[in-house]
Parts: C-alpha cells; sequence; structure tokens
C-alpha cells in the first residue's frame, strides 16, 4: 500500500519546453477523431456502468471524445455533470458518493471509475470511500504519489480550490492505493504533473501504463482511448496487467521506474 506521505522528496515540475509542448493536444484530438474505425478493434465492454472525471477547471466538455467511445464500445457511461472542476468542496464529494451509490443500486454492477489529472485523485478517493461499490479506477496523468507541488497546475489549484495543496490528510487518502483494480496512465513528457507521480506502486491489482502523450490531450489520444477500453473491458473479479505483446509493444513504451 503507497502511503507517501507531502514529506517525501520533491520532483521538480516538468520543464518550460514539456509546458510548450502541450499545445500538441490539439494534434492529439485530431488524432484520436482520426483513428476512431481503428479503436472500433478495441474489445467491447459488459454494459457496466462507468462514470468520467474531468481535470481541474474542466468540465464534461474535455472527456467528450472518451465517454462517447466508450459508449459505443457497449459501456452506460456517464460524466460527472458538476460543471467545472474547481477542486475539493463538500458538495462536490457529497454529489459524487451519491452519484456512486445510485449507479451502482440501479444497475446492481459495480462502477469503473475514470478521472483525468485531479479527476483521477478524486477517483481514488471515492473508491476507498466505496470499495463495494467500485469495480476499478484508471487514472489518466494523475497526481497520484510523491509532492503536491510537483506539478505546474498548483497553484491554480489553490486559486480555484481556495485550498492550500499541500494537505497532509487529504494526500494521503490520494496516493492511498485503491483495494478495487487499478491503472495509472502516465507520459514522460506530461508538461503538468511530474510523470514521477503519475505511476502506481506494482502490486497484484494495480499497474501503470505509459504512453507518449501531452497531459491535457490524454482524454483524446488513441493510445489511451484504446488501453481505458481494454482495461475495462477485462471480466469483473478476473483482473490481468496489462499485455505489451506484438504491435502493442510499438505503441506503449516498457513503464519507467519513477527513481
Amino acid at each position: 500500500m503507497n502511503t507517501t506521505s507531502t514529506t517525501a522528496s520533491r520532483v521538480a515540475p516538468p520543464s518550460r519546453l514539456l509546458q510548450l509542448l502541450e499545445l500538441r493536444a490539439s494534434w492529439e484530438l485530431a488524432a484520436g477523431f482520426a483513428a476512431l474505425p481503428w479503436l472500433r478493434l478495441a474489445p467491447r465492454g459488459d454494459g457496466h456502468p462507468v462514470l468520467v472525471l474531468p481535470g481541474l477547471v474542466a468540465s464534461d466538455h474535455s472527456t467528450r471524445l472518451l465517454r462517447d467511445f466508450l459508449t459505443r464500445r457497449g459501456y452506460e457511461v456517464h460524466g460527472w455533470g458538476l460543471g467545472r472542476n474547481y477542486g475539493p468542496r463538500p458538495s462536490v464529494e457529497e454529489a459524487m458518493l451519491a452519484t456512486i451509490d445510485r449507479l451502482y443500486a440501479k444497475s446492481g454492477r459495480k462502477v469503473s471509475l475514470i478521472g483525468q489529472s485531479l479527476g483521477g485523485a478524486y477517483a481514488r478517493l471515492f473508491a476507498a470511500q466505496r470499495p463495494d461499490a467500485v469495480r476499478c479506477v484508471i487514472t489518466l496523468g494523475s497526481p497520484i504519489s510523491g509532492h503536491p507541488r510537483s506539478s505546474n497546475a498548483w497553484r491554480i489549484y489553490e486559486f480555484t480550490s481556495g485550498e492550500n495543496s499541500v494537505d497532509p490528510r487529504r494526500w494521503q487518502q490520494v496516493t492511498q492505493t485503491p483495494r478495487v483494480p487499478t491503472t495509472a496512465i502516465y507520459s514522460r513528457s506530461d508538461g503538468v504533473v511530474a510523470w514521477q507521480n503519475s505511476v502506481e506502486t506494482s502490486g497484484p491489482h494495480t499497474e501503470s501504463i505509459e504512453v507518449v502523450s501531452s497531459h491535457i490531450g490524454m482524454a483524446v489520444h488513441p493510445a489511451v482511448l484504446y488501453a481505458v477500453a481494454e482495461r475495462l473491458a477485462q471480466p469483473e473479479g478476473q483482473w490481468l496487467p496489462f499485455e505489451r505483446r506484438g504491435w502493442r509493444a510499438a505503441v506503449y513504451p516498457r513503464p519507467s521506474s519513477p527513481k
């Protein structure tokens, strides 16, 4: 179990060059749309509910392509429906937990949680509080370990949320590995969050998948879309790590150690 505290050594935030490379997100969006015919080869789902959470200051609009794609792959997909994500507020957390409870009760099936950036941190918080109702957690470029200020977004987080980014209690909840199957998707060329802080500790039900992507464009990147669909398609209770054999070895780099 990962219990890294805010006293952990602080990795420097991504460089200015990597920040500038975030401009490629528009190209990744175009690539995502262009790849949709190929992505039809991704495994189909079993219809279980999936809840997708946006990143900091983003809304459901930012995850539209991902949600539409997963809907076509056979899932019951939902956005968070709370406008822009301005950080942790009691009303937001209560509303999300109520949504998970409602989807679980309505379908009788566990809910998979997908979160981009800050949305992934939320997903881990909710999975810790509703382990019996959550099927799996997938994070996209999310800060889930290390120091909370190893990011170029911590000032925006503090401004929009009114909260201190260095909150030991909340950070411990985020860095604690969920008790459900968990996949962390990250990119070493992330221009917002230090990639080392987006890597999950490997374990019996945890893994990390590396992609070559910007931070902003991660929810529209073709390699991410495929990996998410493949992870969600696993039968409940039969989780296995992502397989990189064959063509996947050319698309998904071998996971890097954050050390």
